[in-house]
C-alpha cells in the first residue's frame, strides 16, 4: 500500500468537504438577494454563477494534484507565479475575502434569529446588530476555549444543512407556479447575469478540497471528480431552491421576505411548521459557517505571516489560538454592523472572482507541466474576469461605495506588500 493509499480521505470524505464549504451560510445569506433581482430568472442566475464555479473548479483539480498542500489557492499561486508582491498581495486579499464572507454570515444569522422574535422578522434596529455582533462574538469564544468544538459539530450541521434543503427542494415543488418562473417574469439578461454574479459568493466554498489534498486517497483521480461531483451537486441544489422560492412567493412575499426568504418558501407547502424549521437550520447553519470560517480564516492570517506576508504580530498566539482569530473577528463585527447583505454579497463575491481568476491563471501558465487544459483554464480566466465586469459595473451603478471599499481592500494588498511587508518577506527568507 503506498503512503496515499493509507491516507484517511477518501472521494465521499472529499465530495462532503466541498459540499459542505459551499452549502455554509451562504444561499441563506443571499437567496432573497438573487430571488429580489433576478426575479423569475433567479435558477438561471444560479447556473450562470455555478458555470464560471464549475470551470474554475477544473483548474483548482488540476493544481490539486501537481501542488498537494493544505495552502490551497495560497500555495498555488505562489508556487506558479512565485513569491512577488501581487502573489502576496493576493494572499492577503485572500484573507480580507474570509473577512467578508464572515460578514455576510452574521448578517444571515442576524435576520434569521429575528424571526423568533417577530413573525415578519422585523425587530429594533439596536436588537438587530445585537444579533449579528452575537453571531461573531460567541464563535470566537467557543474557538478561544476550544477549537476542537469546532470539528466535533460542523459534520452534524453540514448533514443537517442538507437534509434540509433537500426537504425544502423536493416537497416546495408542489407549491411552484409555472408562470412566475416564465421568461415574461424575468428581467433583462445582463440583469440576471449580475444577480448571479452578486451571489458568487456562495459557490467559493469548493475550494477547501484543496486545503485537504495532502490527505486524499488517490489524488489524482479522487481530487478531479470531488471538484465536479460537489460544484455540479450544489448547483443542481441551488437551482432547485431557487425554483421552489421564486415558484412559490409572489414579488412583493420575496420583497418583504428578502432576508430569511429560504424560511418564507418553505411556507406554502410546510406551513409555519416548515418556516420555524429552516429558520432554525438557518440559524445553526450559519452560526457553524461562522465558527468554520473563524477557524479557517485564523490560521490563514497566521500561515501568510509566517511566510512574511503579514506583520509579525500576526504569528502570536492568544491562549491557543492565533492572534488573527481576534483580529479577524472584530474586522468582520465591523463590516457585518455597517454593510447590509446585498453589499456585503457583492464584495465577498468580487474578492473571491479575483482569486479564482489568479487561480485560473496558474492553471493556464503552468499548462502541461501540471497536466492543465489551456482551454478549460483559459475559459476560466475569461469567466471570472468578464463575472467580475458585469459583478463592478452593477455595484458602480447601484452601490458605488462598495466598489471603493473594494478598491481600499486592494490597494491596502498591494501597497502594504510592495512597502513594509514586501520588505520583511525578503528578511524572513534570507
Amino acid at each position: 500500500m503506498t503512503s496515499s493509499e493509507a491516507k484517511g480521505v477518501g472521494y465521499l470524505g472529499a465530495v462532503a468537504i466541498g459540499i459542505g464549504g459551499m452549502v455554509g451560510g451562504g444561499i441563506f445569506a443571499v437567496l432573497g438577494v438573487v430571488a429580489t433581482d433576478a426575479g423569475g430568472g433567479a435558477p438561471l442566475a444560479f447556473m450562470l454563477a455555478g458555470a464560471v464555479a464549475l470551470v474554475t473548479a477544473s483548474s483548482y483539480a488540476v493544481l490539486s494534484v501537481a501542488y498537494p498542500s493544505r495552502g490551497g489557492s495560497v500555495v498555488f499561486v505562489d508556487r506558479v507565479f512565485g513569491v512577488r508582491v501581487l502573489t502576496g498581495a493576493l494572499n492577503n486579499l485572500l484573507w480580507f475575502g474570509y473577512l467578508v464572507t464572515l460578514a455576510l454570515y452574521a448578517v444571515a444569522f442576524g435576520n434569521y434569529a429575528a424571526t423568533f422574535f417577530s413573525s415578519q422578522g422585523t425587530v429594533a434596529p439596536w436588537a438587530l446588530h445585537l444579533l449579528i455582533s452575537a453571531a461573531i462574538l460567541v464563535p470566537t469564544g467557543l474557538n478561544l476555549l476550544s477549537a476542537a468544538i469546532v470539528a466535533r459539530t460542523e459534520t452534524a450541521i453540514v448533514g443537517l444543512k442538507l437534509a434540509m434543503l433537500a426537504l425544502v427542494g423536493a416537497v416546495g415543488m408542489t407549491s411552484v407556479t409555472g408562470a412566475r418562473l416564465a421568461p415574461s417574469s424575468w428581467p433583462s439578461l445582463p440583469a440576471i447575469a449580475a444577480a448571479g454574479m452578486l451571489v458568487f459568493v456562495a459557490y467559493e466554498g469548493f475550494e477547501l478540497i484543496a486545503n485537504a489534498a495532502e490527505d486524499v486517497r488517490r489524488p489524482r483521480v479522487t481530487l478531479p471528480r470531488a471538484f465536479y461531483t460537489s460544484v455540479g451537486a450544489v448547483i443542481v441544489i441551488y437551482v432547485a431552491v431557487a425554483v421552489v422560492t421564486v415558484g412559490s412567493l409572489s414579488p412583493d412575499q420575496i420583497s418583504s421576505a428578502a432576508d430569511f426568504a429560504l424560511a418564507e418558501a418553505a411556507k406554502p407547502s410546510l406551513g409555519r411548521t416548515g418556516f420555524v424549521i429552516v429558520a432554525a437550520s438557518a440559524v445553526l447553519a450559519t452560526l457553524s459557517a461562522i465558527n468554520a470560517t473563524l477557524y479557517g480564516a485564523a490560521r490563514l492570517s497566521y500561515s501568510i505571516a509566517k511566510e512574511g506576508e503579514l506583520p509579525a504580530a500576526l504569528e502570536r498566539n492568544v491562549w491557543t489560538e492565533p492572534v488573527g482569530l481576534l483580529i479577524t473577528a472584530a474586522a468582520a463585527l465591523l463590516l457585518a454592523n455597517v454593510l447590509d447583505v446585498t453589499e456585503i454579497s457583492s464584495l465577498a463575491s468580487a474578492v473571491f472572482l479575483l482569486v479564482f481568476g489568479a487561480v485560473n491563471g496558474a492553471a493556464l501558465r503552468a499548462g502541461r507541466a501540471i497536466g492543465a487544459h489551456r482551454a478549460a483554464a483559459g475559459a476560466g480566466v475569461a469567466g471570472c474576469l468578464l463575472a467580475l465586469v458585469v459583478l463592478t459595473l452593477d455595484t458602480a451603478r447601484h452601490r458605488p461605495a462598495v466598489l471603493g471599499l473594494l478598491a481600499a481592500m486592494v490597494a491596502v494588498s498591494i501597497v502594504g506588500e510592495a512597502t513594509f511587508l514586501d520588505r520583511r518577506r525578503r528578511m524572513h527568507v534570507g
